[in-house]
């Protein structure tokens, strides 16, 4: 199934912004945050096995056309409009832009309604770091970034940072500092998620930030290529053994771990 028909389909507004949300599954909720080029049929399927595993999914479009699969020319026209858009912010170091604060109230409202101990997030690519901005909430409870690239990694000081204000980060480290974990993915060679932003999160979160880091160096035992990005989507592979299948794995587990309330 590649289409989005098997979601619901609804709006969420805040702030004066009103977006599509697609949602499906009953169970803690989980935000999944689509990556460039928008809410592609890969980006569905990542849905889909959430909500297998017992968690309500849902999937805002914050641009790109739903369902529509990926090809160049629809990731250079989705690049160069989320470059420009006053709610992605895709250089500057120490900002929280405004699409993670109406992705926080549409947590929230999914908390409202679903209930149990908090929520989860994933970020993908372009929208990596918004699980982490969302932490400031207390109910952001298993926030997800997987390959964070934001802000663009063209200077040193910008490998480093993760796209978030330093009110915010101080927030986050306190949230960790009282036992909140935040999990991270990423392909090694990838050069839109240097190594230096996993650094980064070490220094600020300790051992409460756990990275699954994926070899995809040359001559690395599965073969992945250096261009590989999309850790849960585009360059996902699902066979047993495969280093993506097993932090699919490690993301389903978390979800578990933080967002069901033991027996």
């Amino acid at each position: 199934m590649t289409t989005l028909s098997d979601f619901d389909v609804t709006t969420f507004t805040h702030a004066g912004t009103t977006r599509p949300v697609y949602a499906a599954g009953t169970g803690p909720a989980v935000i999944v945050i689509h990556e460039m080029p928008g809410l592609t049929p890969a980006v569905a399927a990542f849905g889909r096995r959430v909500v297998d595993a017992g968690f309500h999914v849902r999937m805002p479009s914050l641009f790109g056309e739903p369902g529509r699969p990926v090809s160049p020319g629809y990731i250079a026209t989705s690049l160069a409009r989320g470059c420009v858009a006053s709610e992605i912010v895709t250089f500057a170091l120490d900002r929280t832009g405004p699409a993670i604060g109406w992705l926080r109230a549409l947590a929230a409202d999914a908390h409202a309604a679903c209930g149990g101990p908090g929520v989860g997030a994933v970020g993908m690519c372009f929208t990596g770091g918004f699980a982490l901005g969302m932490m400031v909430d207390d109910r952001m409870l298993a926030p997800v970034l997987s390959q964070p690239s934001l802000p663009f990694p063209v200077s040193p000081a910008r490998r480093r940072a993760l796209g978030v204000s330093d009110a915010d980060l101080d927030r986050v480290a306190a949230r960790a500092a009282q036992g909140a974990c935040v999990l991270g993915l990423r392909f090694t060679r990838d050069p839109a998620v240097p190594a230096e932003r996993f650094s980064t999160l070490r220094t600020l979160l300790g051992d409460r930030f756990l990275a699954v880091e994926i070899d995809s160096s040359p001559g690395n035992p599965h073969g992945i290529p250096r261009s590989a990005h999309s850790v849960l989507t585009e360059h996902f592979v699902d066979e047993p053994g495969h280093p993506t299948r097993a932090a699919l794995d490690r993301v389903l587990e978390f979800f578990r771990t933080q967002l069901v309330p033991a027996p």
